[in-house]
């Protein structure tokens, strides 16, 4: 099972969880299996509100679920459009994301935790 985290940077397991998906500078692919990882660089990180495109950067890769600290409605919806689960995760680590998901304890996204806009700096517990 393969997993898509935006992180702050690539810290491979011990990478911070960034706190909004369409902001985060890079993608950690991570194999929740195995613990290997592989980054990709958010091309669209820099972008107005509700112009987020959260599956250009991620075109060629293969992932079955995004587990982030926050997202937007917008990208929400594109990503359930597409058929991927968006599981939110409270931890600060991808280590300790990919322990709760393993453990079947991460919660799946629910429209009315999504962020209203962007620019902002808070917690999404």
């Amino acid at each position: 099972m393969t997993l898509c985290i935006p992180v702050n940077e690539d810290l491979g397991l011990q990478s911070q969880v960034c706190a909004h998906f369409g902001s985060a500078p890079t993608f950690l692919l991570v194999d929740a299996d195995t613990g290997a990882c592989r980054a990709v660089v958010n091309q669209n990180q820099h972008h107005g509100h509700g112009m987020c495109t959260p599956l250009a950067s991620l075109a060629n890769e293969t992932f079955e679920s995004i587990v982030v600290g926050g997202i937007g409605m917008g990208a929400y919806n594109k990503l359930t459009a597409a058929n991927i689960h968006v599981f939110i995760s409270e931890f600060e680590t991808v280590a300790d994301t990919v322990a709760a998901y393993k453990a079947g304890t991460l919660p799946l996204m629910m429209p009315g935790r999504a962020c209203a806009g962007h620019g902002h700096e808070h917690e999404h517990a």
